[in-house]
């Protein structure tokens, strides 16, 4: 990456493949769209039923190239232990600091899940209040970064958040499918337990189909979002 570049969408991830299996679609539309894209893995899928955590962050690494996104590997507590300490907080944000994206994607709060995953979401959100002070004598050395958004994901159906209005990103062209299938197949370990493609496959359908779209992923905002104009708005899900 030169100086005048910059990362435009951070994903944040608890174990290796999170960030494919919740969201890989987006990311492939981003980076086919030639935006830069990076991803910050938390753990290496140690305590997983299958796959060595070696293997694991070989398939993170090959799917991540198939995304054509950055990654990089930020231990914290490891799989199956990660607690919601200030310190983690601080790190996370002196990852933005660093990265400095607009858009931030991770996992969402809502508890019935990995337990990883919600505790993560909610380091992030902290992270990123943390990123904006000048103030934290651990960042002092890196300049005080606001994002202008974050959007939590859901790895399964259980995770996403009961009474918020999703945002569905189209992720139809047949570029993108290909490159998040793929991306999701590269976690060959994981399909020992479970046919996870097909699962990420089948629920973008069915939120596509909420959209009139082929397939469609959920997000969900943080903060409201705010536009310059009701233009930018796009149009609503609803087609009956």
């Amino acid at each position: 990456m030169s100086p005048t570049e910059s990362i435009s969408l951070l994903a944040f991830g608890a174990h290796p493949d999170d960030i494919e299996f919740g969201c890989g679609g987006v990311i492939a539309l981003e980076t086919l769209a030639g935006r830069l894209a990076h991803f910050v893995v938390c753990s290496r899928g140690e305590a997983g039923t299958n796959g060595t955590p070696d293997q694991r962050v070989g398939e993170a690494q090959r799917s991540a190239t198939l995304l054509g996104a950055t990654l990089e590997f930020a231990e914290l507590d490891g799989d199956a232990r990660l607690e919601p300490r200030t310190t983690h907080a601080i790190r996370l944000a002196g990852i933005l600091r660093k990265i400095r994206p607009s858009i931030v994607l991770a996992p969402s709060l809502v508890e019935n899940q990995h337990p990883d995953h919600p505790r993560l979401g909610a380091l992030v959100r902290d992270a990123a209040r943390l990123a904006r002070y000048g103030g934290i004598d651990e960042l002092r050395e890196l300049r005080p970064h606001a994002i202008g958004q974050l959007f939590y994901y859901a790895v399964t159906a259980e995770a996403e958040p009961a009474g918020v209005a999703p945002v569905l990103v189209d992720v139809s062209a047949a570029s993108v499918i290909a490159a998040w299938t793929a991306s999701m197949e590269a976690h060959a370990t994981q399909a020992v337990t479970r046919n996870y493609v097909e699962l990420q496959l089948a629920r973008a359908r069915l939120n596509g189909m909420r959209a009139a779209v082929g397939h469609a992923i959920a997000l969900f905002p943080s903060d409201p979002i705010v536009l310059k104009s009701l233009s930018e708005a796009g149009r609503g899900a609803r087609s009956f």
